[in-house]
């Protein structure tokens, strides 16, 4: 029968180096969470896993640039505090006026959108930051037309007026499934962004 520690590194390794990050709550079903506990610590003073975070492991990968393990994936360690919290989380909503082509801005640090509040991470030298997105905002970040809303926000937040070059904008990054949802669960947003989204559904210009 194999040990616990065993069976931890079978799901890691089918997993591969790299691309996933783990907390004891993704290996409860093979023992309790002492013997899970007792498992990891093994593995890490082995120098098979590495403990990246507070409760965040991976198995890295090497890095010929760094001649050792390659930093943690960011975007494995979302995962892994999604999973963890049963929460969702999302870049913020700079991010996503970035990528909606608003802003050449880039976030200068580490910060991630939840549904609820969770505590800051630190991976490495790297601190991740969990903002709680809001009661008007949460309910998108499990949908496609969260950065499009996030986007909305971030306009209204920053410049209160939202010209139609925003809005064209938006409307031609924003994917069918972003603008079917935005379509179907318009009546949730706050009353100032409605107009707007209803342009970038009908594909006119807001006049507003």
């Amino acid at each position: 029968m194999l040990s616990i520690k065993d069976k931890i590194l079978k799901l890691v390794r089918a997993h591969g180096r790299g691309s996933r990050v783990y907390t004891p709550k993704d290996f409860l079903s093979m023992g309790s969470r002492a013997a899970v506990d007792q498992g990891l610590t093994r593995l890490v003073k082995d120098g098979v896993l590495r403990r990246v975070g507070r409760g965040l492991y991976d198995w890295p990968r090497h890095s010929d640039v760094l001649d050792g393990p390659a930093p943690t994936n960011l975007n494995a360690v979302v995962d892994a505090l999604k999973r963890r919290f049963d929460i969702d989380v999302v870049p913020s909503n700079l991010a996503a006026a970035n990528a909606m082509g608003l802003t050449h801005a880039v976030p200068t640090r580490v910060e991630y959108l939840t549904t609820r509040k969770v505590r800051d991470v630190k991976v490495g030298s790297r601190k991740v930051r969990l903002v709680p997105a809001g009661t008007a905002l949460a309910p998108w970040l499990n949908t496609p037309a969260a950065p499009v809303v996030q986007a909305l926000f971030w306009l209204h937040d920053h410049h209160h007026q939202i010209d139609d070059d925003a809005i064209v904008s938006i409307r031609k990054k924003a994917s069918p499934d972003a603008r079917r949802v935005l379509d179907r669960d318009m009546h949730s947003l706050p009353g100032w962004a409605i107009p707007h989204a209803r342009h970038i559904v009908e594909n006119r210009a807001t006049g507003v």
